[in-house]
């Protein structure tokens, strides 16, 4: 199994020297950066797949939520905005926090017939006084110099700060949909997870004075150095001469994404450390049993949804933990780039191509599936340009073929797909068979 992995990452390792070596190592280091970004998110599905045998399809909302925290976190303050209205916002958190407080006494204190009367009741009275503070509240902060601000902005603290921040927040999201829909089993699960996915996101992309909305929060702060400041530094130019960088502005920005390699590599062996303890202790066996058989493992006396739970929320963090490094790598927060059904289907592929249940094999899932992703396009472009060179320039089925090649990806990864699925259903890497349930 050692030689085996060995094996595949050095294949990965060749075919990403080659693209430094025919392409660039701009493209090759930026392609990198990504693959290890998609290795964490597989991570985050094998825990919950893997591990537990839950089915996720809400990945993109729990990455969404890592992205949105960046913005929270690292963003400067509006200060006009919280001159405007964060005493009204102030007001509506407090009587969010009565209805909750009002809802729970009033389950306690009502007997059964009346109980969920009372409670619709009482929840409709919390939100209309929520509302009575809030709806001011936002529209004020929306209209303070909508081009450029039009929200509260963050805490302006360091960005490095909001990677295990946005971890924490997609684990406490993951605890309170876990606590809901992981009584639900197999399908049932994955579209209850899916539709939350989808409301997260539409309270990320329509709440405009949170985060924007489609407008974008851009300009977000970078842990590493700007490639305008790099290039005017003495001993970046004595550097770039130094290895023989024919233009200093593409050594900068080489400089740059080193930078963030290192940052998100130190990233993935973090999460990898802690992935691959849970897996190896008798808690990882455990979880195995329960993903095998639940029904004995709960006979034996297991808390299978308290198990169940735990793991989910594992999942969700390490999700949101790579949702805030994709968006630090981006700059800034695009609300409409998270498509639930496209990215999540492509972290499924990884964790399938890799191996569910090995840590090492989603790893290597994320590399080689988002390097297709990116190179597929490109590859289905030359492709069809040259088998149609014997046709004429206005040769419909030209035309046609060639305006085909952006829809190459997709073809491939549903290729890809159903190869494995025929060949090779435990992965690259399968699952290790060791020990017994805890």
């Amino acid at each position: 199994m050692t030689k085996r992995i060995a094996l595949l990452y050095g294949l990965m390792a060749l075919v990403l020297i080659f693209v430094g070596f025919y392409q660039s190592w701009n493209v090759a280091f930026n392609i990198f950066n990504l693959c290890v970004i998609s290795a964490i998110m597989a991570l985050g599905v094998n825990m919950q797949w893997g591990y537990a045998g839950l089915f996720n399809v809400g990945v993109m909302g729990f990455t969404a939520l890592g992205g949105l925290t960046v913005v929270l976190i690292a963003m400067p303050p509006v200060g006009a905005a919280w001159e405007a209205a964060g005493w009204e916002l102030f007001l509506s958190f407090v009587a969010l926090l009565g209805t909750i407080a009002a809802t729970v006494a009033v389950r306690r204190v009502t007997e059964r017939p009346f109980k969920l009367p009372a409670t619709i009741v009482t929840l409709l009275i919390g939100y209309f006084v929520i509302g009575q503070f809030f709806g001011p509240a936002t529209s004020k902060i929306e209209a303070i110099d909508p081009a450029l601000s039009g929200y509260l902005g963050g805490l302006g603290l360091p960005v490095l700060v909001a990677w295990p921040i946005g971890a924490l927040v997609a684990a406490g999201a993951g605890w309170f949909i876990g606590k809901i829909a992981l009584g639900l089993r197999a399908d049932y699960l994955a579209i209850a997870t899916l539709g939350i996915s989808e409301i997260i996101i539409a309270i990320i992309k329509y709440e405009e004075w949170l985060s924007r909305g489609v407008k974008n929060v851009t300009g977000i702060p970078r842990p590493v150095p700007y490639e305008v400041d790099l290039v005017e530094q003495d001993w970046f130019i004595g550097l770039a001469n130094f290895f023989g960088a024919a233009d200093v502005a593409d050594a900068a920005s080489l400089f740059v994404k080193l930078c963030y390699a290192v940052l998100f590599v130190a990233g993935l062996a973090i999460v990898m450390w802690f992935a691959e303890r849970a897996l190896r202790s008798p808690w990882g066996r455990m979880m195995r049993a329960i993903r095998d058989n639940r029904d004995a493992a709960a006979a034996m006396g297991k808390d299978v949804k308290r198990r169940h739970l735990q793991t989910f929320i594992m999942g969700c963090a390490v999700c949101g933990f790579a949702g805030a490094m994709l968006t630090t790598l981006d700059g800034q927060l695009t609300p409409t780039s998270y498509i639930p059904l496209r990215y999540t289907f492509l972290i499924w592929v990884m964790v399938i191509l890799g191996g569910s249940g090995n840590n090492f094999g989603a790893v290597l899932g994320g590399f080689v599936i988002w390097f297709l992703w990116v190179q597929a396009e490109p590859m289905g472009q030359w492709f069809m340009q040259t088998i149609t060179i014997p046709l004429s320039e206005d040769s419909t089925v030209a035309q046609h073929l060639v305006a085909g090649a952006a829809y190459t990806r997709y073809l491939l990864m549903g290729a890809i797909l159903l190869l494995v699925m025929r060949f090779a259903p435990r992965g690259l890497i399968p699952e290790r068979t060791t020990g017994s349930a805890a």
